[in-house]
């Protein structure tokens, strides 16, 4: 057993400084040393993939992420490991507790997880190890875990039984403070036939033009976004998404709060966002006023045949007020999304429900450039080390 701020320690000296997670008991001490050094960002993510992809977005900005669960919620980082962090070459350090384990009695809903935790990880060629539980066992294992960093550019995993961290007391309880609440600019949304509202392809000339190459990033959901925004214009500070679905704004939070320097702008799905409602939540309360979140709403599912989605009946711009953004805007014409780029304020982050239509354009391309120089051109771009 080791005392978690021996590996916390190690972990800050090569580099390991920005966690993201969601609690495990097995993870208590590791977690509650976290919180408690001021030196360390902690990030109480709402579902395991959010963290993987907070983290990711934090490696994106120059720091080493790290991102923490329980095994039983490694079903819920299965895509953005798989088709983020994998695709992309982002290296993540993955803690996993190993709940359920043969021979260690459990609760019964950790029984299967328990028994194909390695091998999960193996299936997503992530390489794995149990986290050390004698201090002489860190060193060696960081390095290794360094090596692969630098070799691969892809997770890394560390398995944590149980009894591995002695106890360490909570002695810091943030409470992460969201904005009062606020005021929705722009009338509810009246029943506008889809197919006279803008175009994917206006909201994003429009977007392009509010963010210069020099000082802004925008991250592109999966799917139509990411090809449009590549057809409309292939910049240096574009960073489109291949999958992941919902994991976009995510990855946005975890950039922007490592890097105040940008002008981070997050486009986003309404299928996307539904799938992942609790990142808005996450956003609200941890995001910085130099995120900007931007969702287009189609109520359908566009690239795999305009399925409809719910979202005709979801009010994002007032769940994102109730989470805590600090400007939320709605509207169904390219002038209020103007209006909105040109009126954020200085706290929080920003909010923008912009009703579109469906379909896209003739002949619409896939980018040509691959996941891994899309992220390379972005790193050099923004001078990640």
């Amino acid at each position: 057993m080791i005392e978690a701020g021996e590996f916390v320690d190690a972990a800050r000296d090569i580099g390991f400084d920005w966690y993201a997670g969601v609690p495990c008991s097995f993870l208590s001490p590791f977690i509650n040393y976290v919180i408690g050094d001021p030196t360390l960002t902690y990030l109480s993510a709402a579902n395991e993939g959010d963290a993987v992809a907070a983290a990711a977005g934090a490696v994106i900005g120059g720091r080493g992420g790290v991102a923490m669960m329980q095994n039983s919620g490694l079903g819920n980082a299965v895509s953005p490991l798989t088709s983020l962090a994998h695709v992309f070459r982002i290296p993540t350090l993955i803690i996993c507790t190993h709940r359920g384990a043969i021979g260690l009695h459990d609760e019964p809903q950790h029984e299967l997880m328990g028994q194909i935790t390695g091998r999960l990880f193996e299936t997503m060629a992530i390489p794995w190890e149990f986290f050390p539980d004698r201090s002489s066992a860190i060193e060696p294992v960081l390095e290794r875990t360094k090596n692969y960093f630098e070799k691969e550019q892809r997770p890394y995993a560390l398995v944590m039984r149980k009894r591995t961290v002695a106890a360490h007391p909570l002695t810091n309880r943030p409470t992460v403070s969201h904005a009062p609440t606020t005021r929705v600019v722009g009338e509810p949304f009246s029943e506008r036939p889809i197919g006279v509202r803008p175009s994917r392809m206006q909201a994003l000339e429009r977007i392009i033009e509010a963010t210069p190459q020099c000082g802004s990033v925008v991250i592109a959901t999966t799917g139509y976004t990411g090809r449009e925004l590549y057809a409309a214009a292939d910049r240096d500070n574009h960073f489109y998404m291949v999958g992941s679905m919902g994991c976009a704004s995510a990855l946005g939070l975890g950039l922007a709060m490592v890097r105040p320097d940008l002008h981070v702008v997050v486009i986003d799905g309404d299928g996307a966002a539904l799938m992942r409602m609790g990142n808005l939540a996450t956003l609200g309360a941890y995001g910085p006023a130099n995120l900007t979140h931007i969702l287009l709403d189609n109520e359908a599912h566009d690239s795999t045949g305009a399925q409809a989605t719910v979202s005709g009946g979801v009010d994002f711009a007032a769940i994102a007020a109730a989470c805590g953004y600090a400007s939320v805007h709605r509207g169904a014409e390219i002038p209020s999304l103007t209006a909105f780029l040109g009126a954020q304020t200085k706290g929080g982050p920003h909010f923008m429900h912009l009703k579109i239509s469906t379909g896209t354009i003739d002949k619409l391309p896939r980018p040509s450039i691959s996941p891994p120089e899309v992220l390379q051109r972005l790193l050099d771009h923004i001078k990640t080390p």
